[in-house]
């Protein structure tokens, strides 16, 4: 069965112990890894480890000895309490082993838990936990935190009394950091509140608040794609602060456009364009992709190449124009052509 949404968070928070098997995917390793490193805490305590309730299993070493899958599932640990096996880095290949680990699955033995990066609508082993009766899928997406998400980690942090104000920041921060870093930004400011009753307040935030926001590459083209022309320069003052290149800018510029016009040229329309890209891009970034190839539509997309293309030019060339202008020149360019 698939867990999304608000439904996957509870959760992740709350397992249910007599499910054979969840698995977890998605193409940020740590958004992931957090989501994992929540369920199995979850499943067996915070001593479950110590305790030897819980069994971890790369994929590289199911594939030469298959049966420790089920060895481990069926095991009985010296301990009382909840077990859970975990397979990390789990593909299509290791299927057929999980399969026969779920079918064989009866109620006392130990939670599968899978994790795995992307994979594609046709994948075996998501239509694998998709489809099982008893047992849960769930796909992470880069989407930013919800605000039950935030209350959860401020929770699990020990803060109280947050304002409306902090709490309009921590969204605002929530959205810019990483999930580890922002994790970290709370734990942070837990520390940094101990044994502080007053509320917590926006200038504690920011005394908090990493100095500077890491940016990548993807938030300036989109920022370009969606006629947001205001956001481009502090982008790309983190960009050049993190030493990105304007040439690596320029070629992940053309990149992205020549996707979008391929996806706006198709025959069938844009959704048919965006189904073809290779490699395909799922989940909330396929849409938003769809968005801006429909909103740009084909022609402007090629007088949107054919800027990128000059700015590549220039780049290359021995010209003494500085290089991360000409760059941020040009996608200021591109964001005001939608207009």
């Amino acid at each position: 069965m698939k867990l999304a949404g608000a439904a996957a968070s509870r959760y992740f928070a709350r397992p249910e112990p007599d499910r054979a098997g969840l698995l977890i995917y998605g193409t940020d390793p740590m958004r992931v890894a957090l989501k994992r490193q929540e369920v199995i805490a979850a499943l067996v305590g915070p001593e479950g480890e110590a305790e030897m309730r819980l069994t971890r299993l790369p994929a590289a070493d199911l594939r030469k000895d298959p049966a420790q899958v089920q060895d481990a599932i069926k095991a009985q640990g010296f301990f009382p309490g909840p077990r859970a096996v975990l397979v990390e880095e789990a593909g299509d290949t290791l299927a057929p082993l999980l399969s026969s680990a779920l079918a064989d699955w009866r109620k006392g033995d130990a939670s599968l838990v899978v994790t795995a990066g992307s994979l594609t609508k046709g994948s075996v082993l998501k239509k694998l936990f998709e489809e099982h009766p008893n047992a849960y899928a769930a796909g992470i997406y880069d989407d930013p935190p919800t605000r039950e998400e935030i209350e959860s980690t401020l929770q699990k942090a020990g803060l109280k009394g947050v304002g409306r104000e902090a709490m309009a920041d921590l969204t605002a921060l929530a959205r810019e950091l990483d999930p580890g870093d922002f994790r970290q930004t709370i734990e942070k400011i837990a520390l940094y509140k101990w044994q502080d009753a007053a509320p917590l307040t926006p200038e504690d935030v920011a005394a908090c608040a990493p100095a500077t926001i890491e940016a990548e590459v993807d938030d300036v083209l989109n920022a370009a794609a969606e006629a947001q022309p205001a956001r481009i320069g502090t982008l790309m003052r983190r960009l050049e602060g993190q030493g990105v290149a304007p040439v690596t800018l320029c070629i992940g510029a053309m990149r992205h456009f020549r996707a979008l016009h391929a996806a706006a040229s198709a025959p069938g329309g844009a959704a048919e364009g965006i189904a073809r890209i290779r490699p395909p891009v799922f989940g909330p970034r396929r849409d938003r992709m769809l968005r801006q190839a429909q909103g740009w539509g084909m022609h402007r997309l090629e007088q949107a190449l054919q800027i990128l293309t000059d700015t590549d030019l220039t780049l290359r060339s021995s010209s003494r124009a500085p290089a991360m202008a000409v760059m941020e020149r040009a996608l200021i360019r591109l964001s005001m052509m939608p207009r």
